[in-house]
């Protein structure tokens, strides 16, 4: 599929403000660094100079010393240990072996599902599918109905008026409670009395107690459930909105698919900016990078960077050629120890479902989607994708 002849930001559904790919490296009037080339952003990626930064690390610190953090919030020869003990869960062959089958029935069970309705919202849809694989990779299968629901609200977004906000804070918390009680606590029962091989099995050989394990499952369900169902959402949108993308997608084998999902995630990550904090002075070409700065790791640009991905960085080409050592997707599933290690799940989760999707007869998008922005994690959300098949 040759590069579109199109402006730089035209193929993208979600605004993302102005973007500098292959800025130099630069501090704000606020003192963070902005890194948008993509050899810098990979580079602080990988550095063991620097540190995790954002996603509420520096609440969640506080509690440092009384209780072991979750993964997302390690950093080290700890982090790097617990990387390589569960990587197991996540490699391509468990894939195939433990979860590919369940990721086809529960494609056809949301695909049922809209066609007993006629029409439905298809980030619900890919919300009950990712919250339902990631249940069985973290090992959340002893829940009653609702996980879904009380995941969703838990991580909705805190805007509008301070009252409303206020509200928010107080039905996600109490939502959290419920997660905890219906969701999490059997599970690890279940696993006391007789482990599996999952990760909440994992973690309580490791001698966790419930509130570490409450807390990996938060941040699992926020990496494996929330991220994934806006991805599909997002990957739907741009098949709907582009007939020859679509009929590429549509004809194509396995190999064909998962490049143009890759592509389009390159283009559109669903969190755009990373944040970490030095540990040390780094250098970043003609500027040093002091001890102790924030970095601001511009995602989204990077991945627009001409000397990385070549030329119409804003067009989808999935077979577009790119400098040694660029994934596919770009920095989209991040680089270094903290590179998301459900990659590749997400990715087959995904192309699963649409295909299934995208096979029925009459499937059209009647309303397109709204579109907000998670201000502190840089994340987009698609609500209200409303898709029939009538």
């Amino acid at each position: 599929m040759p590069p579109a002849e199109t402006p730089l930001e035209s193929q993208r559904k979600i605004a993302r403000g102005d973007l500098s790919p292959g800025c130099p490296v630069h501090a704000g009037p606020d003192g963070v660094w902005h890194v948008q080339d993509f050899s810098t952003a990979r580079a602080m990626l990988r550095s063991t100079e620097t540190r995790q930064a954002g996603f509420g690390v520096e609440h969640a610190v506080k509690l440092e010393g009384r209780m072991r953090m979750p993964v997302l919030y390690r950093d080290g020869p700890e982090h790097r240990e617990h990387r390589r003990q569960t990587a197991k869960y996540f490699t391509p062959k468990r894939v195939e072996t433990a979860y590919r089958a369940l990721m086809n029935r529960l494609a056809d069970e949301q695909c049922a599902v809209l066609k007993a309705k006629g029409t439905a919202d298809l980030s619900q849809l890919s919300f009950r599918l990712a919250v339902a694989v990631a249940a069985e990779v973290i090992g959340l299968t002893e829940s009653g109905p609702g996980m879904a629901r009380r995941l969703d609200r838990f991580f909705e977004e805190k805007d509008g008026t301070r009252l409303v906000r206020k509200w928010k804070d107080l039905r996600s918390n109490a939502n959290m409670g419920l997660f905890y009680w219906r969701d999490v606590r059997p599970a690890i029962a279940a696993r006391r009395a007789a482990p599996k091989d999952d990760l909440i099995s994992h973690l309580l050989t490791e001698g966790c107690n419930n509130g570490e394990i409450l807390g990996e499952c938060v941040t699992f369900a926020a990496a494996g459930m929330v991220t994934t169902r806006e991805f599909i959402t997002l990957s739907a949108w741009h098949l709907f909105t582009d007939d020859n993308l679509r009929r590429s997608y549509t004809t194509g084998d396995d190999k064909e698919r998962v490049a143009i999902l890759h592509e389009i995630l390159r283009l559109e990550p669903v969190v755009a900016n990373l944040a970490r904090w030095t540990t040390a002075e780094i250098e970043a070409g003609d500027v040093t990078i002091p001890a102790g700065a924030r970095l601001d790791i511009g995602v989204a640009a990077a991945n627009m960077d001409p000397d990385a991905v070549g030329a119409d960085p804003g067009a989808v080409c999935p077979a577009r050629p790119k400098a040694d050592g660029v994934g596919d997707a770009g920095l989209s599933f991040g680089d270094g120890p903290h590179r998301c290690p459900g990659a590749y799940i997400a990715i087959q989760e995904t192309d699963i479902f649409l295909t299934k999707l995208f096979s029925l007869p009459g499937l059209r998008m009647v309303d397109p989607p709204k579109v907000g922005i998670r201000a502190e994690i840089a994340s987009y959300e698609i609500t209200n994708l409303k898709i029939t098949v009538n």
